[in-house]
């Protein structure tokens, strides 16, 4: 099994930035695609960001571009998601998940909750205007 663990959540201003972490242990080489996550109230859990640990590939969602910035120290074990500009409607809470299987394929988006197999419990995200 993998575990992941996510903080760095908080309370921040309209215009704020934060920092999210992930750490990841156990069978780390369970851990192929890593990806953000976040659901607000009511809504959909909504793919934001994830990042592929073989081949780099980094990809974001319309509403992450531009903004936020995803990274991963392999060091460390650690994924990151750097949010900045923060606005009201991305108050969340945001969860990291990973995969050990092949993303981007027919049935398995980068983006689909469905596509991975570990989440950690999340941290909360709220931004006040």
């Amino acid at each position: 099994h993998v575990q992941l663990v996510e903080s760095g959540g908080g309370s921040v201003q309209a215009g704020g930035s934060l920092n999210l972490s992930c750490s990841v242990s156990g069978q780390t080489d369970r851990s192929r695609t890593m990806a953000w996550f976040r659901q607000a109230p009511g809504k959909e859990r909504e793919g934001i960001a994830s990042i592929s640990r073989s081949s780099f590939r980094i990809q974001y969602s319309d509403s992450a571009k531009g903004r936020f910035a995803i990274s991963h120290d392999s060091t460390e074990n650690t994924l990151y998601l750097q949010m900045n500009n923060l606005q009201p409607e991305d108050t969340a809470m945001y969860y990291c998940a990973t995969t050990r299987r092949a993303v981007d394929l027919p049935g398995r988006p980068w983006s689909g909750a469905g596509t991975y197999d570990y989440w950690g419990q999340g941290t909360q995200v709220t931004v006040s205007s």
